[in-house]
């Protein structure tokens, strides 16, 4: 199957590398993408957008539609689930399996986080007090300052601009969430007591949580339990 894996802020394709071999020997061909503005000599982030992140994705659907690798797993970190979610409603019927990693979909109209703090038309990776407790969880100060080293700013739009979703399909792909800084049953809870954050979730024909007790960024923590957890998700290579 292929696999096509979205990071979430901060992070490029590269940021995969550790999590990508246990998917790769099972078989699956695993396309990690570094999504525009995010490259070593980013473009400059003024006309760069969440739509921008979501057509990108698209982008990668249609060709490997065209060569004939469908349907296809897409994975999104943190704020990538909401690129996976909008990638997902243009092209349901591209997509077979969805595997939000520390995140959830998000509903028409919302912004994946309009609190960072902004620099021109960028965020960079902010201050580590801006982040909770839980997020930081396992992050040593080696990983902290790897994490640092590698990051690169993420446009502002693609933080601040509202999602636009219209296609419905997009709740029959089978889904499952990675949860790792929060235990399933907050999720499960969430759902049951119709809390409005997870209404995506909420209308997933089908949906399964999994735990993968770290902070925010698995695949710098736990980077093999995190490609072990994405092969569970999707099965064995067909």
């Amino acid at each position: 199957m292929d696999i096509v894996l979205i990071p979430g802020f901060w992070l490029d394709g590269d940021s995969w590398s550790t999590v990508t071999p246990p998917l790769a020997a099972a078989g699956h061909r695993v396309h990690p993408l570094t999504l525009p503005g995010k490259e070593a000599e980013p473009a400059p982030h003024g006309g760069i957008g969440l739509q921008t992140h979501i057509d990108a994705v698209v982008a990668e659907l249609d060709a490997l539609a065209a060569a004939g690798a469908t349907p296809v797993a897409l994975v999104g970190h943190s704020g990538g689930a909401a690129i996976v979610w909008g990638a997902s409603d243009a092209r349901p019927d591209l997509v077979g399996r969805l595997v939000f990693v520390d995140s959830f979909p998000l509903g028409d109209g919302s912004v994946v986080n309009d609190e960072l703090p902004v620099e021109g038309d960028s965020v960079p990776l902010p201050d580590w007090d801006v982040f909770e407790e839980a997020d930081l969880r396992d992050l040593d100060d080696e990983l902290r300052s790897r994490f640092r080293a590698i990051s690169v700013a993420e446009p502002a739009g693609v933080a601040r601009d509202p999602l636009r979703l219209s296609n419905e399909a997009r709740y029959r792909i089978p889904a499952m969430v990675i949860a790792c800084e929060f235990p399933a049953s907050d999720l499960e809870g969430a759902i049951e007591r119709g809390a409005s954050w997870a209404d995506e979730l909420a209308r997933l024909d089908v949906l399964e949580v999994v735990e993968l007790p770290t902070g925010h960024w698995p695949q710098l923590t736990r980077p093999v339990a995190l490609g072990e957890s994405i092969l569970a998700a999707v099965g064995p290579a067909r």
